[in-house]
């Protein structure tokens, strides 16, 4: 079968595609703004990428299914055409659930933080105690390396995205999943371009909740109000909590001596699995592997296993990866989307380092919710454990960047020009700074760039 795919390159698409190849289809696809992990990932693959949405020849030969990413919409020629020649198409999520999921156990992970990194984490631990998951990340975990692949056992772990499907499919992706344990995270407003206020997100969320059996689990953050309600509106299945509040008793929780993140203790209903070390930092991360533990759990898997498989977890690209260090200064690269995890990977960090060294935040206002001014008070705040804050401000902004700056009182700028802000940087930094570059896109490919000029 030729399974032809819009938008590839997104991390879900990018994923759709690999697994699509194991099936032993022949797999095409086209995208637009192409950068990494992701086209290096296709890339390695030999999949024949279209730039663009307008050259309806990629469709010749006519495919014998065709995937549609919810980036797609009317008017683009390639849609156009589709649906003019009445050729057979399907969201990304309704292909994911009909050839990959039917028969599996599914493990989700949804929320507005943390689905990637909970979901590799959960993944691999299922690796390590030999389970050979399949599964589908919005990143690529270097413990595999691969953003999915179809396993060879009867589990399968997905990243449960609550955006919607597609352009045909105003439903969220992750009501096509069915899975019977699900992970929610936690809950705040995002993607203003789809949802109105945080009751729709929330309804979408009861819509999964409705989905899972009254045998599976729901796995949740006891203290996160926005969640609770929706377990409210009506749950059917059996819940579990985690915290990293050290005083909690029940559920799951954490204990440590110091709030870096790197060391503490694992507990579930008083009793005491073991001591998790590991390369990662953050409180959000240590909620992170609560939840990728207590899921584990609940397909047999020991948690003193689970621990001893985060001792050896190596994260994802693009969370708080450091690209390289030039000159004494620290260069990372974080996917940051939304000023909560600002504020959580900056607080991390800043644990780390301590005072050895100024942190230099570099954001880049570009997902759909921040570029229409929304948490502009949030965006300011979130920056509070850096000493220095940069913003990058595209043409597409109208609110005022300049102000919410101004009200972080961090020494720093806001740039319309990435080659300006670079030359900025360069200026500006000194040995033993920390320099984060933090986009849910490319950046122009400033990390880099720094790093050479450096």
């Amino acid at each position: 079968m030729h399974v032809h795919i819009l938008g590839i390159c997104g991390t879900f698409m990018g994923g759709l595609a690999v697994l699509a190849r194991e099936l032993g289809h022949t797999v095409t696809g086209s995208d637009q703004n192409v950068y990494p992990p992701m086209s290096t990932q296709l890339e390695k693959l030999g999949i024949k990428i279209f730039q663009g949405y307008s050259d309806i020849q990629q469709l010749v030969p006519k495919p014998d299914c065709i995937v549609v990413g919810n980036v797609m919409c009317r008017g683009m020629p390639v849609i156009e055409a589709i649906l003019n020649q009445n050729l057979p198409m399907i969201s990304g999520p309704e292909w994911l659930g009909r050839y990959v999921l039917q028969g599996k156990q599914v493990l989700a992970v949804s929320g507005t933080h943390g689905k990637t990194t909970t979901s590799s984490m959960l993944a691999w631990i299922l690796e390590y105690a030999g389970l050979k998951p399949g599964f589908l990340i919005g990143g690529i975990p270097n413990n595999f390396a691969i953003s999915a692949r179809l396993g060879g056992g009867a589990y399968f772990v997905v990243e449960a995205d609550e955006y919607d499907s597609a352009f045909f499919d105003k439903r969220s992706k992750f009501v096509h999943y069915r899975p019977q344990t699900l992970i929610i995270n936690n809950l705040e407003f995002d993607h203003a371009d789809i949802f109105s206020d945080l009751a729709a997100i929330q309804t979408q969320f009861h819509h999964l909740v409705r989905t899972v059996p009254g045998e599976g689990l729901i796995i949740y953050p006891s203290q996160d109000q926005n969640v609770i309600q929706v377990l409210e509106k009506g749950c059917w299945s059996k819940k579990e909590t985690f915290t990293n509040q050290s005083d909690q008793r029940d559920g799951w929780y954490a204990r440590s001596e110091t709030r870096i993140g790197d060391q503490f203790d694992v507990y579930f209903a008083g009793n005491h699995y073991g001591t998790l070390q590991w390369s990662l930092m953050g409180q959000h991360n240590v909620q992170n592997a609560l939840a990728a533990i207590a899921a584990a759990r609940n397909i047999g898997i020991a948690a003193t296993i689970a621990i001893e498989a985060l001792g050896k977890f190596e994260n994802v690209k693009r969370r708080l990866e450091i690209k390289g260090q030039q000159r004494g200064i620290t260069v990372y690269d974080d996917f940051a989307h939304h000023p909560t995890a600002i504020r959580t990977t900056l607080a991390g960090i800043r644990a780390k380092v301590g005072n050895q060294g100024r942190i230099f935040a570099v954001l880049d206002i570009r997902s759909n919710t921040m570029k229409a001014g929304h948490h502009q008070e949030e965006l300011s705040l979130s920056v509070q454990d850096a000493d220095n804050a940069y913003f990058f401000k595209s043409n597409e902004i109208a609110w005022d960047v300049e102000k919410m700056w101004e009200k972080s009182h961090k020494p720093g700028a806001v740039h319309m020009d990435i080659g300006h802000l670079l030359q900025d940087l360069l200026q500006s930094t000194q040995a033993g700074d920390h320099v984060i570059f933090m986009s849910n896109g490319g950046f122009g490919g400033i990390q880099m760039d720094f790093l050479v000029k450096l």
